[in-house]
């Protein structure tokens, strides 16, 4: 494969990882997905990771679902203590706090050990270190000002100072930056690597059709029925609209857009960036991609948006089995598969 010439990186989707709320009603998923005559199922709709979300588990019975259901809880708070921005005392806290973590948890250890893995493949399209633009972007744009200038070179040429995946050590035993200042944010990937957990969680008692909504989506086995899941994927330029629909087996999904957030009226800077420039690129409405693992569809879908679609094609090429669908800015769509 031929590289890029330039590295790439992204802050992914700012969200807040919260515990899984008490079980609530029965109510629709915002993902579209449709069902017909099925056996018994439990399905909990509420709020996980900062965002709405549900679960539905196929073959248990009320009771049964309500004990799956705290276990799943339980595990989310677990998660939490390690990867949330929003505690002053989670393990992603202390490393951009103290420039290092000493005995890290192993959840953390392999998380960020497949962020780097991911950030190498997609040649530094991914690249877990950008939080300093985003605190600067934030900055900028946090009194109020809505220039489409956005902030001053230099101001963006600091923030790129301390951005580079390369600059993390991690082994077992520590991780820590190799300069001052670096910080880090798991928001492009974290949501990924939490839903596969829930579904591993969930297989290992014995579940085998299982629809997991937690920001991304993640699909055990296939429709009780026989059928593939459908979920419908959200138009980025069109609230509560479906501009496709994708069968998943035993599959994950995730979307990286700039509507995620907007630091500006205009959309031109967004929470995805471009490190050569500091600022956002403006190629893609959204990209979604399907493959097995949350965790790589979560990240390959960051690392993709942040590609020219040569570029972006070819790193998707070392995926096999995984496909992407494009909607670009001018709105046209186009499906990409390895």
């Amino acid at each position: 494969m031929t590289k890029p010439n330039r590295k790439r990186v992204s802050v992914g989707r700012r969200r807040t990882l919260t515990i899984l709320a008490a079980a609530g009603s029965l109510a629709s998923i915002r993902t579209g997905w449709a069902v017909g005559a099925t056996p018994q199922a439990y399905t909990w709709s509420g709020t996980a990771l900062g965002a709405k979300a549900s679960l539905t588990l196929y073959g248990v019975s009320q009771s049964e679902g309500k004990r799956l259901l705290k276990q799943v809880g339980n595990e989310l708070k677990r998660l939490e203590g390690i990867f949330s921005l929003y505690r002053t005392d989670s393990v992603i806290s202390t490393l951009n706090d103290d420039g290092y973590v000493d005995n890290p948890p192993l959840d953390f250890v392999r998380l960020m050990s497949q962020a780097r893995a991911m950030s190498e493949v997609t040649t530094g399209a991914f690249d877990v270190t950008v939080q300093p633009l985003w605190k600067m972007y934030a900055a900028h744009f946090g009194d109020g000002r809505i220039d489409s200038a956005g902030p001053e070179k230099d101001t963006i040429d600091a923030a790129l100072e301390l951005v580079g995946y390369k600059g993390i050590s991690i082994d077992s035993t520590a991780i820590r930056f190799k300069k001052s200042g670096m910080s880090v944010t798991l928001n492009g990937i974290a949501q990924g690597y939490i839903t596969d957990r829930i579904a591993d969680l969930l297989y290992t008692q014995g579940l085998r059709h299982v629809l997991i909504d937690l920001g991304e989506i993640r699909a055990l086995d296939k429709h009780p029925s026989g059928r593939p899941w459908v979920v419908g994927l959200e138009d980025p330029a069109r609230i509560g609209g479906i501009t496709n629909k994708v069968d998943i087996d035993n599959q994950a999904v995730a979307t990286s857009a700039a509507s995620g957030t907007r630091f500006d009226n205009s959309g031109v800077h967004h929470h995805i960036f471009d490190p050569d420039s500091g600022q956002s690129r403006n190629i893609y409405n959204s990209i979604s991609v399907v493959g097995e693992r949350a965790i790589v569809a979560d990240a390959l879908s960051t690392g993709l948006y942040n590609l020219d679609p040569p570029q972006a094609r070819e790193v998707l090429n070392q995926f096999p089995g995984h496909a992407a669908y494009v909607i670009y800015t001018d709105g046209r769509s186009e499906t990409w598969t390895s």
